[in-house]
């Protein structure tokens, strides 16, 4: 394309250096202000989840390209963007390392807490895609049981080494949601979900706030042994009687790691530079610094004290979209560190 174009870029989308001005001319803005006034005088939006991109933002704009850091695109209406000619581009895998690493963080810090052993557990993971096969991969490497259930895989590759969900339910002393998020999710776990579970099981949700219906979780909460939130119904919009009865609650940053944003960031501009035609940036890549050194009895625990975001969460809810925009990016374990981890113990934080 010869004209140099004009992208609206979601302030917290980070790494845009690269792209000077000889290549387009950059509009930041807070995701949530981005509306149809200044969308119709742009040609591509650079977005994640808080900018939802209907029908009725794009109507009467020159968008020709929507590139989201986000692993979903269900906040895109990807049916208008087909009819209108506007190609969509996302970021699948993108930060499935950073949120492998919060499950477990999170997982031995609630086994700490409540003296367990985590060796002694069965993970039951539902839905084993990008993220769900790394915490698989991980749990297999710390010797904890894995059961795993995903009916689109089990059907395209056949049924074993996969669970019926009943099952996984009954046998599993931990449930962590990977899945994403459709019609068949929404609300997915729900009453019947939560009264197969074993009592005193650990329920982990780091997917999307709407799979779970909230309601059923806090009436089902005491027969739980642990209730691990990432994500919520209604974000930013939280309600606080959900965090008073979890064990663990965070503003949706589980996969806010500097190696994710930095994938991400990556996936999307290559997609924009193809798209554009900018050659120089089709291999678009963002160096980050090494990461500090860290011993191996704190890598569960100094890579990421998840209780510092738990306590802030809990103390002002209302501002959750505050907090989690001023979320400094943790470092995710290099490979060297992940080949420690098997010598880690949970330990009691507080």
């Amino acid at each position: 394309m010869g004209a140099r174009p004009h992208i609206i870029a979601d302030e917290q989308v980070p790494f845009l250096e690269g792209i000077s001005e000889k290549h387009a001319r950059i509009t930041r803005m807070p995701g949530h202000l981005i509306g149809p006034q200044v969308v119709r005088k742009a040609d591509a939006l650079l977005v994640r989840t808080r900018t939802v991109c209907s029908a009725g933002l794009l109507k009467d704009s020159r968008i020709s390209f929507i590139g989201t850091t986000t692993i979903g695109t269900d906040h895109i209406d990807l049916e208008y963007c087909t009819k209108a000619g506007i190609v969509v581009a996302n970021a699948p895998g993108c930060n499935a390392g950073a949120v492998m690493q919060y499950v477990f963080t999170a997982l031995f810090a609630w086994a700490g807490n409540n003296a367990g052993d985590l060796k002694n557990k069965t993970l039951g993971i539902v839905g084993v895609g990008n993220v769900g096969k790394k915490v698989a991969a991980l749990a297999s490497r710390l010797g904890i049981r894995t059961i795993l259930n995903d009916p689109p895989r089990a059907e395209a590759e056949g049924p074993e080494g996969f669970s019926d969900l009943g099952l996984l339910l009954e046998q599993s002393d931990i449930v962590t949601m990977h899945v994403p998020l459709t019609p068949l999710t929404i609300n997915m776990v729900q009453s019947h979900f939560l009264s197969y579970m074993k009592k005193g099981a650990c329920f982990i949700n780091t997917s999307r706030g709407a799979v779970v219906d909230e309601q059923a979780l806090r009436k089902a909460a005491p027969q739980l042994g642990g209730i691990i939130l990432d994500v919520w119904q209604g974000e930013p919009h939280i309600n606080p009687a959900t965090i008073e009865v979890s064990s663990i609650g965070t503003p949706h940053i589980a996969g806010y790691s500097l190696e994710g944003k930095r994938n991400a960031t990556e996936q999307v501009v290559q997609a924009m530079a193809i798209h554009f035609g900018w050659n120089d940036l089709q291999n678009y890549s963002v160096a980050l610094p090494a990461a500090s050194y860290v011993p191996s009895d704190l890598l569960f625990t100094h890579c990421f004290p998840i209780f510092e975001e738990d306590k802030q969460l809990r103390k002002a809810p209302e501002q959750f979209e505050q907090i989690r925009n001023a979320y400094v990016f943790r470092r995710e374990w290099t490979q060297e560190q992940y080949s420690r981890l098997t010598l880690c113990l949970p330990q009691k934080t507080f």
